[in-house]
């Protein structure tokens, strides 16, 4: 029985005042998106096993819920929005002509370890912008990204950028093996600059190279990272990619978000599949991130339809946790009606009660047996007939 009662670990029920300020923050958010022209678009929480696989550079095949179906096939329960979107679009999009603006909401599953009272299901919104590879649309979304904490009511947070390209430029010129990448890249996600700094001793890379790695985990901060960034190196595909976060910026000026804005050169994802840009959105209240995104060029290679594209993801989850710990209160309006009847008064009590549902008040009927009692609790007015 204690089984029946509980759910498993790292899943949980949603109710009462929780359950509806998640739905009503869903429905505001959903009319920003809709407001940039971003069209909905709904994929199975059930996906084949291949959307998700190494090849594709996302989440580790020990973290993802695998199944079979009855024809045998290995399926997964979405652990990522993102490669179902660009399987869908592979699809359904192939003939767009023209830059193509999707998003969803829905759930995701991941199973790891549950730590730190870590979930492994999770809501999202999120959006993304396929078959535009413009410094514009990295901007629109960070703009996007922006707006939608702003709505939620959050007033200080920072949507932190990277740059893959940057850190992978770098990579490509030490001639590192996969696993001296993914050493280094550990460490400088963890912003050990000393563990750097030992590590690339052993390797005996070029003096100027060295020091560019070492000074990666403390590159964060405002537009200045970029010009310390150039000073590092003079490899062109790395300064290509601070060229196009200052252009980047200069965009997020027209915006007028740029305040929301900070730069991490030292910011990397266990998504492989990124190959621009890179954000992640923190306020008070939340150790995870609140948003995650970035640009992807390559990935819809892989569905057998090359395109640039660029999307986020947000963690409904993250964003009610800081809500509450920054007192931030939700405009929900859930004042409630209790209408009381007896049998002999029932055509009076419920065509008052229609009338006022359409007037837009929430209206709970009950029927009164004889003796019957009823607690009248936590409504705002009751009405007896």
């Amino acid at each position: 029985m204690q089984r029946l009662l509980h759910t498993p670990e790292g899943f949980r029920d949603v109710y009462n005042g929780e359950c509806t300020k998640k739905q009503w923050l869903q429905r505001e958010l959903q009319k920003v998106l809709g407001s940039y022209g971003y069209e909905s678009i709904e994929t199975p929480a059930v996906e084949f096993f291949e959307v998700f696989s190494r090849e594709i550079g996302t989440i580790p095949s020990k973290d993802l819920y695998k199944f079979f179906d009855r024809e045998g096939n290995t399926l997964v329960l979405r652990p990522d929005f993102t490669p179902s979107i660009a399987r869908a679009a592979a699809m359904y999009f192939q003939e767009a002509g023209r830059p193509v603006r999707l998003c969803y909401q829905g759930n995701t599953f991941i199973n790891n370890v549950s730590y730190r009272g870590r979930l492994k299901e999770s809501t999202q919104m999120g959006v993304e912008l396929l078959g535009d590879a413009s410094v514009d649309a990295d901007g629109e979304l960070l703009a996007l990204t922006v707006e939608l904490l702003k709505k939620t009511g959050l007033t200080e947070f920072q949507i932190s950028v990277g740059q893959v390209d940057f850190f992978r430029a770098l990579v490509e010129e030490a001639n590192l093996t996969a696993e001296d990448y993914q050493r280094l890249c550990t460490l400088i996600s963890n912003k050990n600059r000393y563990g750097v700094e030992e590590f690339c001793g052993q390797l005996q890379l070029p003096q100027k190279l060295q020091e560019a790695f070492e000074q990666l985990p403390q590159l964060f901060g405002g537009i200045d990272v970029l010009t310390k960034a150039r000073e590092l190196t003079d490899n062109p595909r790395a300064l290509s990619a601070i060229a196009r976060l200052e252009e980047i910026w200069e965009v997020l000026d027209c915006y007028g978000c740029q305040p929301y804005i900070s730069f991490d050169l030292g910011q990397l994802s266990k998504y492989d599949y990124y190959t621009g840009i890179i954000f992640q959105g923190y306020t008070f209240g939340s150790g995870e991130p609140l948003v995650k995104g970035g640009r992807y060029d390559r990935l819809l290679a892989h569905f057998g339809k090359p395109s640039p594209a660029v999307g986020f993801g947000l963690v409904m989850e993250q964003v009610l946790n800081a809500l509450e710990r920054q007192h931030i209160s939700l405009p929900v309006e859930d004042s409630r009606t209790l209408v009381l009847y007896t049998p002999k008064k029932r055509r009076e009590a419920l065509q008052k009660a229609q009338w006022l549902r359409s007037s837009g008040a929430a209206v709970y009927c009950h029927c009164l047996r004889e003796g019957e009692t009823f607690e009248e609790a936590g409504f705002d007015r009751v009405l007896r007939f």
